[in-house]
């Protein structure tokens, strides 16, 4: 049974920690036993008193719980004044970015450290529960919006009033990821008309289904890059690019620029131009100031205002701003981290470099450095798929799609002649009366499935589009019947008209139920 501890975070203002109260049950329950140091979790408002009633062991000197802990948890990765802390063998798991911290990894290299970079995880969809960077992006999105209102000299939603009428804010979305959904998703509840933009097209769907537009600029360019990231743009992209936002600029209130590549400088997107273009009070907040900021007057980790009176958020503590809810988060991360390098649940964990996610985020494993790692297989097959399907031309498909179609006509041609045969040699046996209802009901079988499968779903899942499309056609039958003299068939048509009306009423009821669920209150 091995030893996770959690320090106390060193850099100035770092107010997240990685193991929660609630984190460390769940790390128990896989065999580890867990120690935090003294105040660790202070600033994110968890006691030390709630660490141990979760049973934590809090040690209150930082260099006995680096002595005693064989896997430590961090946020930041270690820092230099750590670094004589880290023992031989140790395991750490932290956000690292190797990319800019070579150094970093030389030192760790020396000491036979195994490490695991919550910032590598691979981007596929087994690893979304440890995807930590999308876990702060989502609330780096959140705040952001907070943060641009608090420097607002106005309501966000537009209201009239009394006193007059107050416009709506208009916000503009520079990058559609995880971040600038999250921002769009707050601002559109707080009432703001957003505008968004993203280099890659695919993106536009999910813009427009949160209620905001999306800004199509017309050049014929695909900008998503490896991991679902955007890649750099061409400078002719650039230059329709600016082109589009020196008309936005005017009009826009609020600007949130999100686009920022991993190991890359943040790309200048919003230059000194396009300030100077925006109305006084005005607000630009970057969240890639840290990178060096999508904005051109940036300044990291500080507010300033322009000569025509512009605000500029260029804060890189977003996350660490709301520390609970990111604390939370991270540590949950962490913890399913954790839960795939222990298979057996028995306190002992495993760093197994086949798993393509333990591989991705490993970047020092038996004391050398194995960053950066290989492609993810499923990935790798996934492209090689999309390849195939890319090989074929525009021609070549309209081509296939028209043999489909006539490989459908010779089978109904031949459905056609068999089924004709088949009529034939039925009715050169059987009375003429038969033949008649026969033909009926081969034509109504006909007609209906014709009727029932064409019928449009907009409004309803397509097994309730049939199911009321066949409980119409029961009732149309069912009225006919009612004219007849039998008095026992005029019953079970009736009986059959009423079951077939619960069927059509019930199922738009479940209908609008559904749809209010997608309005808003």
């Amino acid at each position: 049974m091995m030893i996770i501890g959690c320090p106390k975070e060193v850099f100035k203002g770092e107010n997240r920690v990685a193991l929660t109260p609630e984190s460390a049950k769940q790390l128990q329950k896989l065999g580890y036993t867990c120690l935090l140091e003294t105040g660790a979790g202070i600033n994110a408002n968890f006691s030390d008193k709630d660490y141990k009633n979760a049973k934590v062991k809090v040690v209150k000197d930082a260099s006995e719980l680096w002595k005693q802990s064989d896997i430590i948890l961090k946020v930041r990765g270690p820092e230099k004044s750590e670094l004589s802390k880290v023992k031989l063998n140790h395991h750490i798991i932290s956000f690292i970015w190797p990319n800019q911290n070579k150094s970093l990894l030389e030192a760790l290299k020396k000491k036979k450290v195994t490490v695991q970079a919550m910032d590598m995880i691979p981007r596929i969809s087994r690893a979304q529960k440890m995807d930590a960077l999308s876990s702060m992006a989502n609330i780096a999105g959140y705040r952001a919006i907070i943060e641009a209102g608090n420097q607002f000299g106005r309501f966000f939603t537009g209201q009239i009033t009394a006193a007059g009428k107050v416009p709506p804010a208009k916000i503009l979305v520079i990058g559609a990821g995880v971040a600038g959904l999250a921002a769009i998703g707050t601002a559109q509840s707080m009432g703001a008309i957003i505008r968004a933009f993203d280099v890659r097209p695919e993106v536009a769907e999910q813009i427009e289904s949160m209620g905001a537009e999306f800004l199509m600029l017309d050049f014929e360019s695909d900008g998503t890059g490896e991991g679902g990231y955007a890649k750099p743009a061409s400078k002719e992209f650039i230059k329709k690019e600016m082109e589009l936002f020196r008309k936005q600029a005017p009009e826009i209130d609020i600007v949130i620029t999100t686009a920022l590549i991993p190991g890359m400088p943040a790309p200048k997107l919003w230059p000194k131009e396009m300030v100077e273009l925006m109305k006084p009070g005005s607000v630009i907040v970057d969240l890639a100031a840290e990178q060096g900021g999508n904005c051109e007057v940036t300044v990291p980790n500080k507010i300033i205002e322009t000569k025509n009176k512009v605000k500029v958020i260029g804060f890189t503590d977003l996350p660490s701003r709301m520390a609970t809810q990111s604390s939370s988060l991270y540590s949950t991360n962490v913890r399913h981290m954790i839960d795939d390098l222990t298979p057996k649940k028995d306190g002992i964990p495993f760093t197994n470099m086949e798993d393509d996610v333990i591989r991705g985020a490993t970047v020092l494993h038996g004391g050398k450095i194995t960053f950066p790692p290989p492609k993810p297989k499923i990935v790798a097959i996934a492209k090689h798929e999309t390849n195939k399907i890319k090989e074929k031309s525009s021609e070549e498909i309209a081509q296939d799609e028209i043999k489909a179609e006539k490989k459908a006509g010779k089978l109904q041609f031949l459905l056609l002649v068999v089924g004709a045969l088949l009529t034939w040699f039925i009715g050169y046996y059987a009375p003429s009366d038969f033949m008649q209802h026969f033909i009926v009901f081969i034509l109504s079988c006909f007609v209906g499935y014709q009727v029932i499968w064409n019928v449009s779903h907009s409004l309803h899942t397509p097994l309730m589009a049939v199911t009321n499309a066949i409980s119409s056609i029961i009732i149309i039958g069912a009225l006919l019947q009612m004219r007849t003299e039998n008095d026992i068939v005029s019953i079970l048509a009736l009986i059959s008209i009423f079951i077939a009306t619960i069927n059509i009423v019930g199922g738009f009821m479940v209908t609008k139920r559904m749809l209010s669920m997608f309005q808003r209150s």
